[in-house]
């Protein structure tokens, strides 16, 4: 199938697959131009918790955009009917290969046969997902990895190998219209992406760090920011996206490359064991008690 913008793309719905922490972060950059904004995810209690924070931060981020009116964000629990009409869906469900490829595999059979399935997976290409997608429906099927939007704006987007470069294309032109997302190709397939790359080399180091005793948590942070002059450490980073999420990418990583290093995956099975997950269980490599 040879992928053409549709030309009333703005007046179709934009779904988001996963109303998680990247998810419902994704959803707000959407909502920040005229039209719909769908979320879907089988738990009410994690669609309302993303309704919440929406309505909660779109104001305060419109208010960078005069002039703007912001989306309807609706919440559905049923896939089909929340990616009728749609013209670009994004999934953000959790890092699980087998999750995704059936995800794709419904996507290609429900979704109008003109919208982008555009996955948001930090770890895997999309060409590890889409054995359920059909030979013409692989077309139009991208990663578009966001970081933590609305304060992280870069998003990466990379072909399933298939991926017609119009579809690319598309997404490099309209994407920063949504809430300033700054959009970089990325010119081959990469584990890892671009950004990820260099951030999981550091990380890995990091862990390895504390793991072998040279250093803790707290100053492997503070003289990472001394000498860089970033405001946050690599494990504040860690505990703000989760330290569950860490481990499965970093076990993913070994079995590519059997080579690396299992203090740091150690490490942050040791943590996990204690219910230390980061910011959402309150407590990883920091204590949050508010």
């Amino acid at each position: 199938m040879v992928y053409t913008k549709p030309t009333n793309y703005k007046e179709r719905p934009i779904v988001i697959i996963g109303a998680g922490t990247l998810g419902m972060r994704i959803a707000l950059m959407m909502a920040t131009r005229d039209g719909e904004v769908r979320i879907y995810d089988p738990s009410s209690e994690q669609r309302n918790k993303a309704n919440d924070f929406i309505q909660q931060q779109l104001p305060g981020l419109l208010t960078k955009f005069p002039g703007r009116s912001k989306g309807k964000v609706v919440l559905f629990d049923n896939l089909s009917k929340a990616v009728e009409n749609a013209w670009i869906i994004f999934e953000a469900i959790p890092e699980k290969l087998e999750l995704k490829k059936d995800l794709f595999g419904n996507l290609d059979r429900l979704a109008p046969i003109d919208a982008i399935l555009a996955s948001n997976s930090s770890s895997f290409p999309t060409s590890l997902f889409i054995d359920q997608v059909s030979e013409s429906g692989k077309t139009r099927v991208v990663n578009a990895h966001f970081y933590m939007p609305p304060i992280q704006n870069a998003i990466e987007i990379m072909s399933c190998g298939f991926s017609d470069q119009a579809v690319i294309e598309t997404l490099m032109d309209i994407l920063p219209a949504y809430g300033g997302l700054v959009p970089f190709k990325v010119q081959k397939e990469s584990v890892g992406f671009i950004f990820n790359r260099v951030w999981a080399a550091i990380k890995r180091e990091c862990l390895d760090v504390v793991a072998a005793g040279i250093s803790t948590p707290e100053d492997v942070d503070r003289i990472f920011m001394v000498n860089t002059g970033i405001p946050i450490g690599p494990f504040r980073e860690m505990d703000q996206i989760g330290l569950d999420v860490i481990l499965e990418i970093e076990e993913y990583y070994a079995t590519l490359n059997p080579s690396l290093p299992t203090g740091p995956r150690e490490l942050l099975r040791k943590y996990i064991s204690q219910g230390k997950l980061g910011v959402k269980s309150r407590c990883g490599f920091y204590s949050y008690t508010s």
